[in-house]
């Protein structure tokens, strides 16, 4: 019996180290990364550069996560949304979570350095000071505008995985920076709307608290029109085809039209709606991106 309770034990402490490395977020911002990789080359790049490059990337990504449990532990403590994770609630003490958080960075970085290049390492290390200390620390507590200010952060995987293939910063990876930054405050003010109590009760300056939900509401339309605009923009300079430009104007579409229900015609869940499409678009923006890179689709000519 003690055994079973131990393995029972182990097993809890296993997902709660987990829970600290914020597992969706990381799946996604790899999958951005992993489409730079991809697009970084005409052909297919290096199986072991993308395989290191991967899971440096996806390291030093889960320590910004655990980085950020440890910093907001008082604050997720007070939120309904975060209140029952592992070192808000006790689970996990400060100690351990930093520990593993510092194990995670410093293994992703070599990883990085020595499996893929110095360029990659120093940009992704950049990246979690962006996000952990820049933005958890600072800006967050600082002004409504964290999360335009610290967006840059989350926004530089596509960036980091096109550096990996090529050991160089490229105009066109900039252009998936450029997206990916222009998403992030109505992807992130959509579900600040949504909780906008619980930012409230902790003095968090989200826009919401600070301006109010209406002012809130206008900007996120605002957002996802220039967000339609700036997804032009690879098919623009010739960097995609038919493909990309098809669907990333059908997904942009049906953002604009979740941003406006919530803006003049919004239900209860049209908030969280909105935050939930936002992912999904991003999601298959890129994997759009990724489609279009190795299928191309010759222009249609009506003589």
């Amino acid at each position: 019996m003690s055994i079973a309770i131990k393995r029972l034990s182990n097993v809890g402490r296993a997902k709660d180290y987990l829970e600290l490395t914020k597992p969706k977020v990381v799946a996604l911002l790899v999958l951005t990364a992993w489409v730079g990789m991809m697009l970084a080359v005409p052909g297919l790049p290096d199986l072991l550069t993308v395989l290191a490059a991967t899971l440096g990337i996806g390291l030093l990504s889960a320590a910004a996560a655990a980085i950020n449990h440890v910093v907001d532990q008082r604050i997720d403590a007070q939120m309904a949304r975060t209140y029952s994770r592992p070192v808000a609630k006790g689970r996990l003490s400060s100690k351990q979570a930093s520990s593993f958080a510092f194990s995670l960075a410093i293994t992703g970085f070599i990883i990085l350095y020595s499996l893929v290049n110095a360029l990659t390492a120093w940009l992704t290390l950049a990246s979690l000071f962006g996000y952990a200390v820049v933005y958890t620390m600072f800006l967050k507590r600082a002004t409504p505008q964290n999360i335009v200010i610290g967006g840059l952060a989350g926004a530089m995987p596509p960036l980091l995985g096109w550096a990996a293939i090529t050991g160089s910063v490229d105009g066109h990876a900039l252009l998936l920076v450029m997206i990916i930054f222009t998403w992030t405050p109505p992807h992130f003010w959509a579900l600040a709307i949504h909780r906008r109590d619980d930012y409230a009760r902790v003095n968090m300056p989200m826009l919401p608290v600070t301006h109010g939900i209406e002012f809130t509401k206008s900007v996120i339309c605002l957002y996802t029109a220039l967000l339609f605009i700036v997804c032009l923009l690879p098919y623009l300079v010739g960097m995609s085809g038919a493909i990309y430009l098809l669907g990333s104007a059908l997904l942009n579409l049906r953002f604009m039209q979740h941003a406006w229900k919530l803006k003049f015609n919004p239900d209860s869940g049209s908030a969280m709606a909105t935050f939930k499409f936002s992912i999904v678009h991003l999601m298959v923006l890129f994997l759009l991106l990724l489609v279009d890179h190795y299928i191309k689709v010759a222009p249609i000519y009506v003589s």
